[in-house]
């Protein structure tokens, strides 16, 4: 629940991101999310239970969770044209290798600290922040519409149920409990008649025109694929790591690193050349190169060594590095003016949506490969293969044994978390190859845009 609670908060208020500039501005909507979250994580940090924690979880989710499509909104007003590449690419770093330091940086906190400075250490972040953006951040002007409130519930109904089906599903065996039935209907009738009051009312919560827009589209569809791909893939590497390699967490955090630092080496080359180097041509090198990376950790064995893994993962990064900042930048790249806000607010809304999709889905994937794999694993355990019976000599036992039982169910185990870490891999290649085509339908902006 404190995970969740976060979650569930962040993902409502993520689309509305256009809407509260227009009604507060940015220089005052940023000020307000900054000390929102810094007031939020203390009270987090300090919290003496499990229902204080949860419900400042939800406040920092609230404040937080237009920061990023807000910071997207920023700099493409203030750059210029020709340095927008760069602008995006010092952007993307903090985006995307923010998810993948993180567990290295808490793993480490956690371990010599504890898990309360996981909240404290927003507090110099947040003041340092705050400051910059009275110096720096001009006003927006005001735009006093008005709020459609039915549309607002339905949002809040449907996203929220959504969240909630993804994050607790797999505890609960998906439709097998009835809780998770009603979250799904209630999520689907929610956000159709969502969409049709968008569509019907004078002053939407969202204007589907954005949609209309091709870029903007594909490039949404792209960034939730991509990030249900590779961060649901991601996200299981920590526990792989942990359970099958015995590595302490700060150990397995620290592996993590790598992936992020090539994150960044990329998105600083595709900074560098972007305005001289059509945008899909990294796309298309960022989903190769990030698909064949992905193949490689599919090819996985309990022999894996940490050397593999680093430039493997790093391999991995690079790929996601050259496929985020060009994406963020033609995301927007089309839309107008007084769309820009908006759009941000919903490009990163897929991401987030990508995110939870993915964790779910793999977590899963993984859960049901694993126990496919013992039980065809445990057909070959028998009197009868002459490999049995040569580990058997080998080892000096018998089956008679009850430690050999033991010891070949913990071997069994083993290898059916290897398979199924290597099948959730290979699931995840396949996805990112059937992303190609979709790059057909991006074109390169007009100069003037």
């Amino acid at each position: 629940w404190v995970l969740t609670s976060y979650i569930v908060s962040a993902a409502i208020i993520m689309p509305l991101t256009g809407l509260l500039v227009a009604r507060f501005g940015q220089r005052r909507l940023l000020l307000v999310n900054i000390i929102g979250f810094m007031v939020s994580s203390m009270l987090c940090g300090a919290s003496q239970n499990l229902l204080m924690i949860v419900v400042c979880r939800i406040a920092q989710g609230l404040f937080g969770a237009s920061l990023v499509p807000l910071s997207q909104f920023i700099l493409r007003a203030v750059f210029p044209k020709k340095e927008q590449g760069v602008a995006m690419a010092l952007w993307g770093m903090g985006i995307m290798c923010a998810p993948i330091l993180g567990p290295a940086l808490g793993g480490f906190i956690t371990d010599n600290l504890t898990w309360r400075w996981v909240f404290y250490i927003n507090l110099p972040v947040c003041l340092i922040a705050y400051a910059l953006t009275l110096a720096l951040i001009q006003e927006t002007p005001l735009i006093k519409k008005p709020i459609d409130s039915i549309g607002l519930g339905l949002l809040v109904l449907g996203v929220g149920a959504l969240q909630l089906f993804l994050d607790r599903g797999n505890s609960v065996d998906w439709f097998e409990a009835s809780s998770t039935l009603w979250l799904v209907i209630i999520c689907v009738l929610s956000l159709l008649a969502f969409i049709w009051r968008c569509m019907t009312e004078a002053h939407p919560i969202i204007h589907m025109r954005l949609f209309k827009d091709r870029n903007f589209s594909v490039s949404a569809s792209l960034m939730l694929v991509f990030v249900l791909l590779i961060f649901g893939q991601i996200t299981l590497a920590p526990l792989m790591l942990q359970t099958l390699f015995n590595y302490p967490s700060e150990t397995a955090g620290l592996l993590m690193a790598p992936r992020g630092l090539g994150s960044m080496v990329a998105m600083a080359v595709v900074g560098r050349f972007l305005t001289v180097v059509e945008p899909r041509f990294f796309l298309l090198a960022g989903v190769c190169i990030a698909a064949f990376g992905t193949f490689l950790l599919s090819r996985f064995s309990l022999e894996l060594s940490v050397t593999d893994y680093v430039v493997i993962s790093t391999l991995q990064g690079i790929g996601m590095g050259l496929f985020f900042v060009p994406l963020a930048t033609l995301s927007l790249s089309t839309l107008s003016t007084n769309d820009i806000a908006e759009g941000a607010g919903l490009f990163s809304f897929a991401r987030s949506l990508g995110t939870s999709i993915g964790i779910s889905l793999m977590v899963a994937l993984l859960s049901r490969s694993e126990q496919v794999n013992w039980n065809t694993l445990g057909g070959y355990i028998n009197p009868f293969n002459p490999n049995v019976q040569s580990w058997l000599h080998a080892t000096g036992m018998s089956l008679s044994d009850p430690r050999t039982a033991l010891r070949l169910a913990q071997m069994m185990q083993a290898q059916a978390n290897m398979i199924a870490f290597n099948n959730v891999s290979l699931f995840a290649t396949v996805g990112l190859s059937l992303l190609l085509p979709l790059l057909l339908l991006l074109k390169q902006p007009q100069h003037g845009h």
